[in-house]
């Protein structure tokens, strides 16, 4: 396997904070388009939250709805639509033709008209709105569905025969004055959605993850939790503790391995990494608000956690291999600690780019797991000279090649990242993501790079070119694929059966005779048959 072209380091200049509303970044990572808060979002009591993204769409939470924007050029993206829906925290994901949006705040009634309420009311809602977003531009509120302690954040899982989608319900912090949120609480609500008929939404189970006294005495409840359908495997960040589970029965997940760190206050989410060997979960230390990137803080202090999955079966375990906190400092008047985040599909490496509120954008390479290294950054300064306002990145997702921001205050952000170790991830696109529903990508078991002669043929596993020039035909053996980007091949393609076949960005001097293969923004000097 070729070696890895060195990266764009990220040059952090811990000394130099920026000052109110200056933008610094590394040389790799550079803004190319903004949309300011507006319309009934314009405050700043409305915080911009959660992303999901479908096609050539964002929808991008809000505590007040959501927005949806086309972002078929990332450089000019354009306001399709913006749903006023007040309820924090308005996280999104869409499935198909439906957005599921959390609400975790009591509310008079499920109505968008609502105002807000009190929990300890029998009268009061909080839960989860549906709606048919078939028409962008005219979202239609269709169902509400109560849960208990409300939705603080949900998570998509598809059932195993494609009929339903199920909705965990992440919600926490019980009292005993609160009408359909009191003590215990250490479960999730799971609500099956029928696809044919999205308007009978329920619950349909309410699962114990923490018996007895399993959870850590400040666990009540999950903040969030990541799932991965593909390997039925879901990661929870559940207050006091950091959990791995089989979700292969949808309605009944268990817990498989369960962690805790004196030196987290608050696990706050979950990422996987594409082969599911590996979970970062992120400490919120200070609830959000806090100013945690100072000197006062040490560098395990709201920070990340990532740990190794190891054995199989029922007997994986989550094992601790370090901490990545980003290394420059902010002000007292900055709100930052570890928040969402989201895996760059790179070629052969595990990188994720990451949301730290007014830290800013972080990108890191974590392929070893113990000696994880920062490669990109960009950030805002403070937004106030005299006083701190809750603002920053709140969400940060690479889609499609692009990296897209749900700024707090300062509104939806969309980066561009140039840097050898990433940009490959560009031949890899989702028509659908839900960060917090992991899809897979296919994974290269060997990538290559620069100059080869002689015909190929691909017996198994997926090979990946990056940036190659190929003198001579290429064979691609039923169950193997070959992923090209950014690449000059002189001869043909031929597969048959292949798992995947995907040229992007790239060059063909000759046939390509592939049944399903992918073929973007490339040149195809000879005949194609793909389907």
């Amino acid at each position: 396997m070729a070696t890895a072209p060195a990266s764009s380091a990220a040059e952090t200049a811990t000394n130099a904070i920026p000052g109110v509303d200056e933008i610094v970044s590394s040389a790799n990572l550079q803004q190319i388009a903004n949309i300011p808060k507006f319309g009934g979002f314009a405050s700043e009591s409305a915080y911009n939250s959660d992303l999901a993204f479908q096609g050539d769409y964002v929808f991008a939470g809000n505590y007040n709805g959501f927005n949806v924007f086309d972002i078929s050029d990332p450089a000019a993206p354009q306001v399709v639509s913006q749903v006023v829906c007040p309820g924090a925290q308005g996280d999104p994901s869409v499935f198909g033709d439906l957005l599921f949006l959390a609400v975790d705040s009591a509310r008079s009634d499920d109505s968008c008209s609502s105002g807000s309420g009190s929990a300890a009311q029998e009268s009061s809602w909080e839960g989860v709105r549906i709606f048919d977003i078939s028409d962008k531009a005219n979202p239609q509120y269709i169902k509400s569905v109560r849960t208990d302690c409300g939705s603080h954040t949900l998570t998509l899982v598809p059932s195993k025969d494609d009929q339903s989608v199920y909705v965990y319900v992440q919600s926490y912090s019980p009292s005993n004055n609160a009408f359909y949120c009191k003590p215990p609480h250490d479960k999730i609500s799971i609500i099956e959605v029928p696809l044919a008929n999205p308007t009978s939404a329920s619950v349909v189970a309410t699962p114990v993850l923490f018996p007895g006294t399993a959870g850590n005495t400040s666990t009540s409840g999950c903040h969030d939790i990541t799932t991965y359908p593909e390997l039925d495997l879901a990661a929870g960040a559940c207050m006091g503790d950091g959990v791995l589970m089989d979700i292969s029965d949808r309605e009944n997940p268990v817990v498989l391995s369960q962690v805790r760190d004196t030196n987290f206050a608050f696990w706050h989410s979950a990422t996987f990494n594409n082969a599911g060997t590996k979970v970062i979960f992120t400490d919120e230390l200070g609830g959000g608000s806090g100013a945690i990137c100072t000197s006062s803080y040490r560098t395990n202090q709201g920070a990340n956690g990532i740990y190794d999955i190891v054995g199989s079966g029922t007997d994986r375990e989550l094992v601790f291999k370090s901490y990545f906190k980003i290394p420059r400092e902010n002000t007292s008047l900055e709100n930052c600690v570890a928040h969402n985040g989201s895996l760059i599909p790179a070629m052969g490496r595990d990188i994720m780019v990451q949301a730290w509120y007014q830290g800013g954008v972080s990108v890191i390479d974590f392929t070893d797991s113990a000696n994880p290294v920062e490669i990109a950054f960009w950030e805002r300064g403070p937004l106030s000279e005299t006083r701190r306002i809750l603002g920053g990145a709140w969400s940060t997702y690479y889609h499609n090649g692009y990296i897209y921001s749900n700024d707090i205050q300062k509104g939806f952000d969309v980066l561009k990242l140039d840097d050898p170790l990433t940009n490959n991830a560009r031949a890899v696109a989702f028509a659908e993501l839900n960060v917090q529903t992991q899809p897979s990508y296919p994974a290269c078991t060997t990538v290559l790079r620069g100059r080869h002669n002689g015909s190929m043929t691909i017996k198994t596993g997926i090979t990946c070119m990056d940036g190659v020039t190929q003198n001579g035909a290429i064979k691609v053996n039923p169950g193997a694929g070959l992923i090209v980007f950014n690449s000059s091949l002189n001869g043909s393609i031929h597969a048959v059966n292949a798992s995947v076949v995907s040229i992007v960005e790239s060059k063909v001097n000759g046939s390509v005779d592939a049944i399903g293969a992918t073929i973007r923004d490339s040149k195809i000097n000879g005949s194609v048959r793909t389907n």
